[in-house]
């Protein structure tokens, strides 16, 4: 017998109603929401938060403080070293990083086997990382998430450590990885209907 969640269907008005609004404020990255009405048309699925991955320059006081981290430059694409530049120029205490981290979806679906089966997708297509993050019979939650990231140490209190030329080609790299996992959310997105749709 598969595990089934309670109240899915008000659990996925309340989401939807979550995510209509954060569209409205333009808080949904904008790459990744054909993906999300892709899931979310799906009958026994729904989306509970995204993410489309990103690059980023940020200052804190000591690796992993999150909460009392500023982001001096954040953006969900490709990057120019010169914006990288401008964001580190911000830069006064603590910590810098220039970080990538890989896109991350929570799904919420209906029952254990529906929640197996978007697990295999997503680890088929790529997200390695991917994970059932909550199960009980209140909710089954799948965490979809890829393998890149970067954190590279760039200064502290107001001194940077390397060169142009490094921060160059760190900045190489990370838009390789932003293009790696772009076309996994691509192929994310292709396959999905496909494999999923329960109609």
């Amino acid at each position: 017998m598969f595990l089934f969640t309670k109240n899915f269907e008000l659990q996925r008005e309340k989401a939807m109603a979550g995510l209509k609004e954060a569209l409205e404020q333009g808080k949904v990255d904008e790459d990744i929401i054909p993906l999300l009405e892709k899931i979310n048309s799906l009958e026994n699925y729904f989306t509970t938060s995204s993410c489309s991955g990103r690059i980023s320059v940020m200052e804190m006081p000591e690796f992993g403080d999150k909460i009392n981290a500023v982001w001096l430059g954040k953006w969900h694409r490709e990057v120019e070293l010169g914006e990288v530049l401008e964001a580190i120029k911000k830069h006064s205490s603590g910590q810098l990083w220039f970080m990538v981290r890989s896109p991350i979806l929570h799904v919420s679906a209906r029952t254990l086997e529906d929640a197996v089966k978007l697990l295999n997708l997503a680890i088929g297509l790529g997200f390695k990382y991917s994970n059932i993050k909550s199960v009980s019979h209140k909710k089954l939650v799948v965490e979809i998430r890829s393998t890149e990231r970067m954190d590279v140490p760039l200064g502290e209190d107001g001194e940077l450590w390397v060169d142009e030329e490094y921060i160059a080609r760190i900045v190489e790299m990370g838009n390789a990885q932003v293009r790696r996992f772009k076309a996994k959310l691509k192929r994310l997105e292709e396959n999905v209907n496909q494999e999923l749709d329960q109609v």
